[in-house]
């Protein structure tokens, strides 16, 4: 300690009116007592409550929108209470509850297939099946396209060239003729018919992703972020994703409904796993009894109207999701 020449130390005095200096440096890194450490995060989830809230509201005014979705949580609903609903021995053809290939009654509301099973039971069990793979093979090609379509978009040059040959490339081939090639090589397995939809589908998702990307980096906070050092993964993971994440969403309810379809081709194609219930695998079943020939329609009819109506449903409520996301596509309600 010093002292100065009047006497006084060299510790500079403190005003008895002033907070003390751990009460002062305590905003600085250290939340204050009783501020609690997430009062920093209370406003973003309210705005994200917000936004759930207000798409809602203009979700609801889609007519269409609210059937689909109306329809998909019947579907989904039916398809987890399976189990309950018809029993897991459904698709046994030894202990069969009818005779083959009964018309619609009473007891069989859909009438039975060629082993006597009811139809109705296998229909509903069928719906697990149909909507898993439809579901896992849509993500999985938005998540291809997303990745090739941000990457594209962000990086130019050489990288960009190439995606880009190689979407086009994807997209001049008929995808259902690459799926099928691809279900012909492996094993025959749901995973194998996720892999092929999921692979061959991706290209759109991809170039709309690419497009959306090069708009978005033009912005001016896109240019701040870099000036201020943001590296690649920072713009493309923090500033460009949630961009384009409302186009990915409307792009994945669309592409739900083309893989059900696709799903469905390839299992009435005999490339699906036929140890397993489905959709198209019951209408497989229905060409190999001949029902179209010998006039069994309720062996065609109940698969074909649940794929015609869950891909209507997905198309429906993806056509809401965009209006919604991107009100200047003007989808009517």
């Amino acid at each position: 300690m010093t002292t100065d020449h009047d006497g006084s130390t060299g510790v500079p005095e403190q005003d008895p009116a002033a907070p003390p200096a751990a009460a002062a440096t305590a905003g600085r890194g250290t939340p204050a007592p009783g501020s609690g450490k997430t009062s920093g995060r209370s406003p973003a989830r309210q705005r994200r409550r917000a936004s759930v809230v207000r798409f809602w509201r203009q979700y609801r005014s889609h007519r269409a929108g609210v059937c689909g979705l109306a329809a998909l949580l019947l579907f989904g609903l039916l398809a987890l209470a399976a189990p309950l609903l018809v029993g897991s021995d459904v698709d046994n053809v030894t202990d069969a509850p009818g005779d083959a290939l009964e018309g619609p009654s009473a007891a069989f509301p859909f009438g039975t297939d060629q082993f006597g099973r009811n139809l109705l039971g296998l229909v509903i069990w069928g719906a697990r099946v149909s909507l898993l793979v439809g579901l896992l093979a849509a993500v999985l090609s938005v998540a291809i396209g997303t990745l090739i379509g941000v990457t594209a978009g962000h990086f130019r040059g050489w990288y960009a060239t190439v995606m880009m040959r190689v979407t086009d490339w994807f997209l001049v081939m008929p995808t259902l003729v690459l799926a099928i090639a691809l279900a012909s090589v492996m094993p025959r397995s749901l995973v194998t018919i996720v892999v092929a939809i999921g692979v061959t589908t991706w290209p759109t998702t991809a170039r709309l992703v690419r497009a959306q990307t090069l708009a978005v980096e033009t912005r001016p906070y896109i240019e701040r972020a870099r000036a201020l050092g943001g590296g690649h993964w920072h713009v493309m993971s923090r500033h460009v994703l949630p961009n384009v994440m409302p186009l990915v969403l409307a792009q994945t309810t669309l592409i739900i409904s083309s893989a059900i379809l696709a799903e469905a081709t390839l299992a009435f194609l005999g490339l699906s796993d036929p140890t397993v219930v489905s959709w198209g695998g019951l209408l497989q079943d229905a060409r190999e009894a001949g029902a179209v020939s010998s006039g069994h329609w309720w062996y065609l009819v109940p698969p074909g109207l649940a794929i015609a109506g869950v891909a209507l449903a997905f198309t429906l409520c993806g056509r809401a999701v965009e209006s919604v996301l991107n009100p200047r596509l003007g989808v009517s309600r």
